[in-house]
């Protein structure tokens, strides 16, 4: 099937102190978040100016891509649109339809499946392409790369550099610990086909970094970033309370590798950075935080082969390569629809 543009579709982010509320009314219309939640959320971005490094990075990556596209022969334009901030989708998905794109693949900054990461994404594109009207380009969203080798081995990196910082006389009692976005219970229960695709997912991404980075070391799987109403339930335990209960078992050194995110954003910068370094610190455990993978070129990379993948007639082999996995061009009706949407 022939595509004449790629585009990268992402969170957004504020970019200015007068952007940090409407962005997060953007981003929590309809999910029943408190104010004093908004409120708290709000002080996170003004800590950094009001602005979230999400933007950048998606400039940052869309560059790189396409110097990647063009150095391969891959002759696609690459456009960027958000689902919360500017450059909105559908605004993209308007100059898109100008510049006579007619059918595209969309490369999303979300690794895994779920309603929030996944599905949810979908639906901007459909609501984007209604907008734009009937002359809107057909849009189709590349698969989830959890397992993709250009999203592990950038971890797997991060990982053996962050634990170079740890002292090394103290590697028994050193914890290796990943992290991801927590959701509602409800969600990670219906997410795909089957339910429980998010946190499946989660765990093989966490398995094979730590087989190939610190296959030495204990490890967990951790959540972060709730944001929800008190009475929903969501996933558990929340890196703070995990990093409590390690220091009472002895653990002396944490290497936290947020695995769930594909760049350094404010979740990252925050959550981590700032509040569970805080929380290590008080409690005397030394903490290294990994990187994430940005635009390492072995993620770029993989976006080009995602492409490669839907549009070369040798699409099959490469899959081979790279792994069996279902390729849908829309999500199947019964994929991660959560019993309530998150909080």
């Amino acid at each position: 099937m022939a595509y004449d543009a790629a585009v990268l579709v992402s969170f957004g982010g504020p970019e200015g102190p007068d952007d940090v509320l409407p962005f997060l009314q953007n981003v929590t219309r309809g999910r029943g978040v408190p104010p004093e939640r908004l409120a708290e959320v709000a002080e996170h971005y003004q800590h950094f100016g009001g602005v979230s490094p999400i933007n950048q990075q998606c400039r940052d990556l869309l560059a790189a891509v396409r110097a990647d596209f063009a150095a391969n022969g891959l002759d696609l334009p690459v456009y960027w649109g958000n689902r919360n901030w500017d450059p909105m989708l559908a605004d993209t998905v308007a100059q898109m339809r100008d510049d006579g794109v007619r059918r595209a693949l969309a490369f999303v900054t979300s690794a895994f499946g779920g309603y929030s990461s996944c599905r949810q994404y979908q639906e901007d594109i459909t609501a984007a392409r209604a907008a734009v009207g009937p002359d809107a380009p057909v849009i189709e969203k590349l698969r989830q790369f959890w397992d993709h080798p250009g999203f592990i081995e950038p971890h797997v990196d991060a990982v053996r550099s962050a634990l170079a910082q740890l002292d090394p006389a103290r590697r028994d009692s050193t914890r290796l610990v990943f992290t991801a976005h927590s959701v509602p219970t409800s969600a990670a229960d219906s997410a795909g086909p089957h339910g429980g695709r998010y946190t499946a997912q989660l765990a093989e991404t966490a398995r094979l970094v730590h087989a190939a980075a610190a296959p030495d070391l204990p490890y967990d799987l951790v959540w972060q970033s709730r944001s929800g109403p008190p009475h929903v339930p969501w996933l558990e335990p929340d890196i703070n309370d995990h990093l409590e209960t390690l220091a009472e078992q002895g653990v002396t050194g944490v290497v936290v590798s947020p695995i769930g995110f594909v760049s350094d954003h404010l979740e990252v910068v925050w959550d981590l950075d700032t509040e569970a370094s805080d929380t290590a610190k008080r409690l005397g455990v030394d903490f290294v935080r990994a990187g994430t993978p940005g635009t390492d070129q072995r993620y770029v990379t993989m976006v080009r082969e995602l492409v490669r993948e839907r549009i070369d007639p040798d699409g099959a082999e490469l899959r081979r390569r790279l792994g069996e996995l279902p390729m849908w061009d829309t999500c199947p009706t019964v994929c991660c629809v959560p019993s309530r949407r998150p909080s």
